[in-house]
């Protein structure tokens, strides 16, 4: 699918729910309105492509999604597969990974839940904090087979960024392509070495839970991001907030979507950042997965 000219978030959540879970209200992630608002100020901002990760079992709603894209002009392109553990839903913990990947391919090539939207990622499929699960591992042993089949990116999620360098080098030795694969939430890591190591293995990194101070000051992340760009990187970046709670939302006192906009590439060019470097964040990288 093409992307509408302009910017492109590549990994948020217009609608999530945890909540069932993690037992918290919070984690449900469903202000239509006050999300329609913010969204509409992104578009000032001149984005125009969200990637929705959010799929089976998280709360994924197609016709939420929709009728937001229509309200605001901003593409959300849709994700499918599952998560991690405790969020597989229990009737797909028994499949086979050769079932789990026929229905991520059927989402692709015909459409998400009896409508004629077609998932664009697959996504965001995950590890747990320093540990593979086993039901895990048949996700993107799937998730793998779908890729082959559609040709369709991959954005995992890690956890705390941990496991990174482990799922580049098993997605890469299984045949997908580098240029195909977004490794989330690599931002979080602290060694700015273990994340040339990631690179090394030629896949994009999400540094896409920007804002996120509570797991790292974006002081941090801007200083990675300069050593990044500093050493050849650019092409391997893209951008993110990852917003999943009520209390992320603007009207909640949270950074709300425009973050990104508002406070920290304000902060990243005052650091020297260039905008180059932003531009394939934000345009061209996004541009070379997607399409």
């Amino acid at each position: 699918m093409k992307l509408i000219d302009g910017y492109t978030y590549m990994h948020e959540h217009m609608t999530i729910d945890l909540s069932g879970v993690k037992k918290d209200e919070d984690c449900h992630l469903d202000c239509y309105e006050e999300t329609v608002k913010e969204l509409k100020k992104l578009y000032h901002y001149g984005v125009r492509n969200i990637v929705e990760v959010s799929n089976i079992g998280m709360g994924r709603d197609i016709d939420y999604i929709q009728r937001i894209e229509k309200e605001t002009g901003i593409q959300i392109l849709k994700s499918t597969g599952w998560y991690k553990e405790p969020f597989i839903p229990e009737e797909y913990l028994n499949k086979t990974t050769e079932e789990l990947a026929s229905i991520m391919i059927d989402e692709i090539e015909n459409g998400i839940e009896g409508t004629n939207v077609k998932a664009m990622m697959i996504g965001e499929i995950g590890t747990s904090k320093n540990e593979w699960k086993d039901s895990e591992r048949r996700l993107f042993d799937a998730a793998i087979i779908a890729h082959k089949k559609t040709n369709r990116p991959i954005y995992t999620h890690t956890t705390l960024s941990t496991l990174a360098l482990e799922q580049a080098k098993y997605l890469v030795s299984h045949g997908v392509d580098p240029h195909r694969i977004v490794i989330g939430h690599v931002d979080l890591c602290e060694d700015i070495n273990y994340i040339k190591e990631v690179l090394k293995t030629g896949v994009t990194i999400g540094f896409d839970t920007i804002g996120k101070n509570n797991y790292l000051p974006d002081e941090k992340r801007i200083a990675h991001l300069l050593e990044l760009e500093k050493t050849g990187y650019t092409s391997q970046v893209v951008l993110s907030e990852d917003l999943t709670r009520k209390s992320h939302l603007a009207f909640k006192g949270g950074i709300g979507y425009a973050y990104l906009f508002e406070s920290f590439l304000p902060a990243a060019r005052k650091a020297a950042i260039s905008e180059s470097f932003i531009t394939d964040m934000l345009v061209n990288n996004p541009k070379r997965i997607m399409e």
